[in-house]
């Protein structure tokens, strides 16, 4: 008769140890895991951004690059192209400028329309990277950085624009949008992504 305590204790002890598992297991799931998409800063379309804006912008994007790779976080760098008006892949135009530290190994995505997701391998880069949360910074604050914004959304990322690194041809309507959705300063951004940095 001793067995049967002895069987039902140990189902017990077995069943509180896997669910205290499944609970970590959910905790870990939660646990923030960012990418930087860095959205169709090419020469064709940076002459159509103020000056002053641009500036800022190009510096706010290599300061969350730097601070990406310092980190161990992934980098994708998206193109936009047309099939009929270019800028052809192969051109000076299509390009980032040189000024803006990205790498060969940086996963690129180029795409036919405003959102970086539609029609593109985006999504399959970002789930194989087990990636969760974007922060996006580049071209056009009011254009494919917002329809990339609302695509990461539908398809249930946490998605976040970096204040100061998202640009538009009308400085206004950068500002609105920098208000009106979800924006998160440089320092910010770093607390967060230095906070689940990966253990070495």
């Amino acid at each position: 008769m001793k067995v049967i305590p002895f069987i039902l204790g140990l189902t017990l002890m077995l069943s509180l140890a896997f669910s205290q598992s499944e609970q970590r297991d959910t905790e870990t799931d939660k646990r923030l895991k960012p990418c930087l998409l860095v959205i169709d800063i090419q020469k064709e379309y940076l002459p159509y951004i103020p000056e002053r804006e641009k500036e800022l912008g190009l510096q706010m994007i290599n300061a969350a690059i730097h601070l990406f790779r310092e980190q161990g976080f992934p980098i994708v760098r998206v193109y936009n192209t047309d099939p009929q008006w270019g800028p052809a892949p192969d051109s000076d135009g299509f390009q980032f400028p040189e000024s803006v530290p990205i790498q060969d190994d940086d996963p690129m995505v180029i795409k036919n329309y405003p959102s970086s997701f539609k029609k593109t391998d985006l999504e399959k880069i970002l789930r194989e990277k087990e990636c969760n949360t974007l922060f996006l910074c580049g071209l056009s604050a009011v254009g494919c950085v917002l329809a990339t914004y609302y695509g990461g959304k539908d398809l249930d990322f946490n998605v976040f624009m970096i204040k100061n690194a998202i640009m538009s041809h009308n400085s206004d309507y950068t500002r609105s949008v920098q208000e009106i959705f979800d924006t998160v300063s440089y320092t910010a951004m770093k607390v967060m992504v230095e906070y689940v940095a990966p253990q070495e």
